[in-house]
């Protein structure tokens, strides 16, 4: 007879257990959606993914989550300037709505917490697959997001942010949005805070057909905190999603991109820049189902790694047997700034389709000394020098976006950064 012992769990694995139990009574949810967060917590108390897990092989969860703090509902975060002047802002303080959703021709904003609270929710907290740490996580801790509704065929000018921002302790939330057909829609996630924060966040992005979508994630964390995170999108006939990350801060982060392009004619866009500093760890991971034909993606994500700091991009293009004439193209790009500095590149294709084109690549490089001398040798200071050859390999990303306010933006962001840690 076989004999096989459950591992001892760890103290950020007790800590969870723990939480759960003390903080049940207070998280809302009918009948249905207490049976989901106990099967959440029972997932958790099974142990959190190690590098036996090929999906987290990179970034093995069980050893690098070390501590989990308490949840603290009295936290107060510093008041945060909008990443978009002139966007329509939604805020969450440590995972609760605070203040009333603007008036808006088109749209419908929701507190999910009256989702959860009548069981309406219940379905959409299913995780993905057995390995859904972070949805086993949320699932079993959030309490609160916004609902966002967007009708067919409006066309929404000014971003819609949606602020998701800590104070230490603990945050849970969720952003599911729906863009009706026809739609045009700019949403700002921004994911931002101070102390030693646990947050975990799932955003769920449905696309009608001939919809416009585009999406930005921008997350600023301390280097404190650990951050985990899922965006989940499905995209209908002949509409489009232009999704960019930017992640440029946490301890420990990991952002989960799961896109399915279910509707024949759709086109999905992904542009990434990761700025990694210190001793953090950074993982962004991407599953892209291609299910429909003539379809099309292209993914560049461009990463700037100094001190410390890891980094991790796997991607994974899967293109089923109906998805004839697909056209999709991945390529990672990193730029090392320190001897010390890593990065991880792991791009994959499936293809069961015969008629397409496919392709990804990855590089890894310092910078040009020749180019660093070029500029230098006329008058040219070596930081500011080197300041300017980081910004224009990763601003040629960022100048994609057809948004000057959006650029500007994202490019402050860069030159704050590089201010920091260049």
């Amino acid at each position: 007879m076989n004999m096989h012992a459950t591992p001892q769990r760890t103290q950020a694995e007790t800590a969870l257990v723990e939480a759960f139990a003390a903080r049940l009574s207070e998280l809302p949810g009918d009948g249905a959606v207490m049976v989901k967060r106990d099967d959440a917590i029972e997932a958790i108390k099974d142990g959190l993914p190690t590098r036996r897990v090929e999906a987290w092989h990179y970034t093995d969860l069980r050893r690098l989550l070390t501590s989990v703090p308490d949840h603290d509902p009295t936290a107060n975060p510093k008041p945060l300037v909008p990443v978009i002047e002139g966007s329509e802002v939604l805020s969450l303080l440590n995972g609760v709505v605070r203040g009333k959703a603007p008036a808006l021709d088109g749209v419908t904003f929701q507190n999910l917490s009256d989702k959860l609270t009548d069981g309406s929710f219940a379905q959409a907290l299913d995780p993905l697959d057995a390995d859904d740490a972070i949805g086993f996580l949320n699932t079993a801790f959030v309490s609160d997001g916004w609902f966002v509704d967007i009708a067919p065929g409006a066309k929404i000018e000014a971003p819609i942010e949606l602020q998701n921002l800590q104070a230490g302790g603990q945050t849970h939330v969720r952003l599911p949005v729906r863009v009706g057909a026809g739609a045009r829609a700019t949403i700002v996630e921004r994911q931002a805070g101070s102390g030693a924060a646990l947050a975990s966040s799932v955003s769920n992005l449905s696309v009608g057909d001939g919809a416009d979508v585009v999406w930005l994630i921008v997350q600023e964390q301390p280097e404190t905190a650990t951050h985990l995170a899922q965006f989940n999108a499905e995209l209908g006939k002949d509409s489009r999603l232009t999704l960019f990350v930017m992640n440029a801060g946490g301890k420990l982060v990991r952002q989960e991109i799961r896109v399915k392009v279910a509707g024949a004619g759709a086109d999905f866009q992904l542009r990434g820049v990761n700025l990694l500093a210190g001793d953090g760890h950074t993982d962004v991971t991407m599953v892209l189902d291609h299910a429909a034909a003539n379809t099309g993606s292209r993914e560049l994500v461009r990463n700037v790694v100094t001190g410390k700091a890891r980094g991790v991009f796997q991607g994974r293009i899967n293109v089923h047997q109906l998805a004839q004439k697909t056209d999709a193209k991945m390529a990672c790009n990193t730029l090392l700034l320190s001897d010390d500095a890593e990065f991880s590149t792991k791009p994959e294709l499936e293809i069961f389709a015969d008629d397409v084109q496919c392709g990804h690549g990855a590089t890894v490089t310092e910078i040009d000394r020749s180019h660093l001398f070029y500029l230098m040798a006329r008058g040219i200071d070596e930081k500011t020098a080197r300041g300017l050859l980081v910004k224009a390999f990763v601003a040629s990303v960022i100048e994609e976006l057809d948004n000057e306010a959006l650029v500007d933006a994202l490019e402050a962001k860069l030159d704050t950064w590089f201010a920091e840690h260049g």
